[in-house]
């Protein structure tokens, strides 16, 4: 068995024979809205469970990842190495044990276990956002660095109202940028700072008649004539004759959505339920040494139980030899 600052990299044949997959249903599945990947991903963590989660982030969801599998296919980390290193992963935020509803035939739900591993290292409140069925947000990008301070300056003159305000002063919006990058797909579109601010209006209403980004920048760009005098004139002109119809109404007897999935977490350890906030890092308060001693899984407690058994019998064997020859050392005394 590795041990625990073991520093072995998962050996290259471990994807063959394939990866065994789970029961319909349970097994991995990967969290949405993950960063892409890189060589970086795991770099935080020790070569171990950096080495693990490396080769769990390549597996397809459905795959086996319990740790008697895990401890076939990786032959060079025990079981015990490998519940250590789960737990890890779990606690640094790229791992949760759900049991979660999962509709059947009939119209009735079955309870299905899965592991879901995430590639991005989560927080607590993502995960417990997510075990509520709340579908969490991308992750902002990180903000630039803050660039020094510049040297005081005349204080400026009183702000104008937006509609006196220059077009490069307004804030931008997306029909606004849709504009002054037309001339990035067509050079004989391109508009000026007054030109797209003055059709950022019927822009906007493309995009709310449910217009996508490229059917607006088709609509201005498709089939123009040669050569073009006025590309503001003309962008006005098409953006009025070709604009679309409303959005339509949602139609009431179409059936509602979904709701989401009734999940419920467990811990990584001994697979104890818990609400989230329970179960910081995804270890339950026992198995963290809290409020009593650490749960074990059933699978632990009969290995103890077979073992102790085991020395019990050896016990008692070498107990009952040295008693036999005392006895007959006695008698032979006598």
């Amino acid at each position: 068995m590795a041990s625990e600052d073991s520093s072995a990299a998962v050996p290259a044949h471990a994807a063959h024979p394939p990866h065994p997959s789970a029961k319909p249903g349970y097994g991995k599945r990967s969290a949405p809205d993950q960063h892409p990947g890189g060589p970086a991903d795991f770099t935080h963590l020790p070569r171990r469970e950096a080495s693990i989660a490396a080769y769990l982030d390549r597996l397809p969801d459905g795959a086996d990842i319990s740790v008697k599998t895990l401890a076939k296919v990786l032959p060079d980390y025990g079981q015990c190495a490998l519940r250590t290193a789960l737990r890890h992963l779990s606690e640094a935020g790229h791992l949760r044990r759900i049991t979660e509803t999962l509709p059947s035939d009939g119209g009735s739900v079955r309870w299905v276990t899965r592991t879901y591993f995430s590639r991005t290292a989560r927080d607590d409140a993502w995960w417990t956002a997510f075990s509520t069925g709340t579908v969490p947000t991308p992750d902002p990008a990180p903000p630039p660095p803050a660039s020094p301070a510049p040297p005081s300056r005349p204080s400026p003159p009183p702000a104008r109202s937006p509609q006196h305000r220059h077009p490069q002063h307004r804030p931008r919006t997306r029909a606004y940028d849709l504009l002054a990058a037309l001339g990035r797909t067509e050079p004989r579109m391109t508009l000026s700072a007054v030109d797209c601010a003055a059709l950022e209006p019927l822009a906007e209403q493309w995009l709310a008649c449910g217009a996508t980004p490229d059917q607006l920048r088709h609509a201005l760009t498709a089939g123009l004539p040669s050569p073009v005098l006025h590309p503001g004139g003309l962008a006005r002109d098409r953006l009025l004759r070709k604009m679309p119809p409303p959005a339509p109404e949602p139609d009431p007897a179409t059936p509602p959505a979904a709701p989401p999935p009734l999940r419920i977490m467990e811990c990584t350890i001994c697979r104890a339920p818990g609400r989230p906030e329970a179960l910081p890092g995804g270890i339950c308060g026992p198995c963290r040494g809290e409020n009593g001693p650490p749960r074990f899984s059933s699978q632990a407690v009969g290995e103890v139980r077979t073992r102790v058994q085991q020395l019990r019998a050896a016990a008692r064997g070498a107990a009952h030899e040295p008693s036999t020859g005392l006895v007959q050392h006695r008698r032979l005394s006598r």
